[in-house]
C-alpha cells in the first residue's frame, strides 16, 4: 500500500517503526521496518520476511522497493530503515537500491524511532556495479 504524505525524515522513520510491527523475523528475532519516498510523493512501506530456508527471506527495504516498482514507481528520494539498534541495509539491498538510486538519502533508526545516521545509498556502496558496467 502506498501513501501520500509530508516527505519529512521524521515521518518516514515512523512510517517504518509503524510497519516494522508487522515483520515475520521468528528466526532472528531482528524486526525491520523501512519506508521508502518515491519521487511521486507516495511512500511505500516494507518489512523483513524470513524463512526456515534462510535464503530465501527477503528483507524491508527489497520489500519496500519491489512494491514500489510493482506500482510503476521507479524514481526514488529517500528510504528510512528502522531496527532495535539502528542497523544499516545489507549487500543485497544495498545493490539493489544503486540500481534505481545511488543519490538517494538513507536513514538509519532504532527501534526507539530515533535518528542515528543520514548518508547515502553511493556512501553505503561505494563503486556499485550497474548499467554502465554492462556496457
Amino acid at each position: 500500500m502506498s501513501q501520500k504524505k509530508n516527505n519529512s525524515s521524521q515521518e518516514l522513520i515512523e512510517l517504518a517503526s509503524e510497519i516494522r510491527k508487522n515483520a515475520y523475523a521468528k528466526y532472528s528475532n531482528y524486526s525491520v521496518g523501512a519506508a521508502l519516498l518515491g519521487k511521486s510523493g507516495k511512500i511505500y512501506t516494507g518489512v523483513n520476511v524470513e524463512n526456515a530456508v534462510y535464503p530465501l527471506t527477503i528483507c524491508a527495504e527489497r520489500t519496500a522497493l519491489f512494491k514500489a516498482v510493482s506500482e510503476g514507481e521507479k524514481e526514488f528520494d529517500a528510504i528510512s530503515v528502522v531496527t532495535d539498534n539502528g542497523g544499516s541495509p545489507c549487500g543485497s539491498c544495498r545493490q539493489v537500491l544503486a540500481e534505481f538510486a545511488l543519490d538517494m538519502t538513507v536513514y538509519l533508526a532504532n527501534g526507539e524511532g530515533n535518528l542515528l545516521e543520514e548518508t547515502t545509498v553511493r556512501e553505503l556502496l561505494p563503486r556499485a556495479f550497474g548499467a554502465k558496467d554492462l556496457a
